[in-house]
């Protein structure tokens, strides 16, 4: 059920006092034999709360030191992109990792403003560096760059988060993060005695080097979004930052390519007073969430489109004169049938989606006639595929995606919520017909889904069960009175574990999988057949999960 005041603008109560959570970050100290205060990295990095000992300056000195022991052990010598968000947390972790990547000779590339830097921004300036060396982005010349993001996300302004992208600009696998995390949390547990550490003076430290992040991404978008007829066509597009990373970016954007673009709230405010609560009744900058993005589709009749992005940029959130908010799943099949269209130095014939992903994208895939690549979740599991072309496009259900240049070549190999925005207005420009106004033709065609998520409580010991889960476990032979025809733990598009459970049936799908930050599973579920059916599977879901949890 809905808080009482979702979609709501945020009271004074509803803030975080920035001082105490800052002094928190310096003044506790976790307990690394304490699971809920280890260095723990989720599909996107370490994330928590310095309040909860969970997010604390010990973390990101053991981290930065943890990932400068991991370089040198991959013959990593290059330089460190590093970015940050808007969150409280984010400058204080960001001298942290400086103080640390310094003291061990590392060369530290800042935003040459001292401003913020997307995750996108990031990403791009990897690769883009890494592709001049021997060998390219997956090459293994010692002088190739990594990066660090500070970010937690969309979470709420409280939270801090640390996430590192390797060489090929993507976010970490499981075998790096791992060893990071294992690293970090002996050196938390040694007392950080083998932590280097010199004094920083700031984000614009002279030991550091600035690196223009921002006009060498955007001078570079017209290599993989048509800019060219979006200022033709003089639409009408309202961007809202949220508050996030792309504050600076969107008017640099309008100003170097003439676009009539207008930054609906330039505001930056680490409490974040100026959002509209989420559905739960917290800050949350989740540019999906229709309570979160309330302001900007009760505006939405000012502009030809209207786009959102989280606190990092990674997301994108589409409102539409027409409709209002759309569904990321709607967006992103949208998306795929105009590109694979529209983008004819592509020789890609291949798509990528998460397993919780709508099956409206199969749909659309097949009836395209390209080959659809399903993982689990994650976005690092596109990586390759973008890096090497395969894969023209890779897209999340929560939102997050990126494709390539028209040429075929990689853009970024992280989420990038920008290109993801500005295609809503190339694709309203090209076709006459703005993303909501598509899909409904879409849906027609291949039927229309009912498509949601649920979250449940999970304890640590229940959600390492869910996660290990194997196929026999799962008795059952009906989903919602139809027959099931798979069940799945590992993803049919490269083998790798859902660290979950996929039911399907002939119109309808669920999957179950643990979170990776909170104690709480997912339930993803989907039905052809309506939303009375989708309720059914829903119920059936959660039955069919707690008897297997045994509660």
């Amino acid at each position: 059920m809905a808080h009482e005041r979702a979609g709501q603008v945020a009271l004074p109560e509803d803030l975080i006092d920035i001082a105490e959570v800052v002094t928190a970050y310096y003044t506790r100290v976790p307990n690394p034999d304490n699971p809920d205060q280890q260095v723990v990295f989720g599909t996107s990095g370490h994330r928590g709360a310095s309040l909860d000992n969970a997010f604390n300056e010990n973390h990101i000195l053991a981290t930065t030191q943890a990932i400068v022991d991991y370089r040198n052990a991959q013959g990593i010598g290059g330089p460190i992109f590093i970015g940050r968000d808007t969150h409280a947390l984010s400058e204080p972790a960001q001298i942290s990792a400086m103080e640390v990547l310094l003291a061990n000779n590392v060369e530290v590339l800042v935003d040459d403003r001292g401003r913020y830097t997307p995750t996108p921004a990031v990403s791009h300036a990897i690769l883009a560096y890494n592709s001049r060396l021997s060998g390219g982005v997956t090459g293994t010349d010692p002088k190739r760059a990594d990066g660090i993001v500070i970010t937690p996300s969309h979470n709420p302004p409280r939270d801090g988060g640390f996430k590192y992208n390797p060489p090929n600009g993507g976010p970490a696998d499981t075998d790096a993060t791992d060893w990071i995390a294992e690293r970090a949390n002996n050196l938390l547990r040694g007392g950080l005695k083998d932590v280097k550490r010199v004094s920083v003076s700031g984000v614009l430290d002279p030991k550091a080097t600035k690196y223009n992040y921002m006009d060498t991404y955007v001078a570079d978008l017209p290599n993989v979004v048509n800019l060219d007829v979006i200022r033709e066509s003089g639409l009408s597009i309202g961007a809202d930052p949220m508050g996030g990373a792309s504050v600076d970016y969107w008017g640099a954007i309008a100003e170097a390519h003439k676009l009539n673009l207008t930054v609906v709230n330039p505001l930056v405010d680490a409490t974040w007073r100026f959002m509209t609560l989420d559905t739960d009744g917290k800050i949350r900058m989740d540019c999906s969430s229709p309570n979160s993005m309330a302001s900007l589709v009760r505006n939405r009749d000012k502009y030809d489109i209207a786009t959102g992005n989280d606190a990092d940029s990674d997301r994108h959130g589409i409102v539409t004169p027409d409709y209002g908010l759309m569904n990321p799943n709607h967006y992103l099949s949208v998306a795929i049938d105009y590109l694979f269209a529209h983008r004819p130095g592509w020789s890609t014939d291949a798509v990528g989606k998460t397993l919780v992903s709508s099956s409206m994208i199969d749909r659309v895939v097949a009836a395209l006639g390209k080959k659809l690549v399903e993982v689990p979740v994650g976005f690092k599991w596109f990586v390759p595929g973008l890096i090497d072309g395969s894969i023209g496009f890779g897209g999340e259900e929560s939102a997050g995606a990126s494709f390539l240049r028209h040429n075929g070549t990689v853009w970024s190999t992280d989420k990038d919520g920008i290109i993801l925005d500005l295609l809503a207005s190339e694709i309203t420009a090209v076709t006459g017909k703005t993303p909501s106004q598509r899909y409904a033709e879409l849906a027609s065609e291949y039927g229309a889904p009912a498509y949601a998520r649920t979250d449940a409580d999970a304890t640590r010991e229940q959600k390492a069960i869910l996660k290990a889960l194997s196929p026999d476990q799962v008795t059952a032979t009906e989903l919602a009175g139809e027959p099931i025809i798979d069940k799945l733990t590992k993803a049919p598009g490269n083998g790798a574990p859902l660290g979950g459970l996929k039911v399907v049936t002939e119109s309808a799908w669920f999957a179950a999988r643990p979170s990776g930050t909170e104690d709480k599973y997912k339930i993803y579920a989907e039905s052809f057949r309506g939303a009375e059916h989708l309720a059914e599977v829903q119920k059936a879901a959660q039955e069919l999960v707690s008897s297997v949890l045994g509660v």
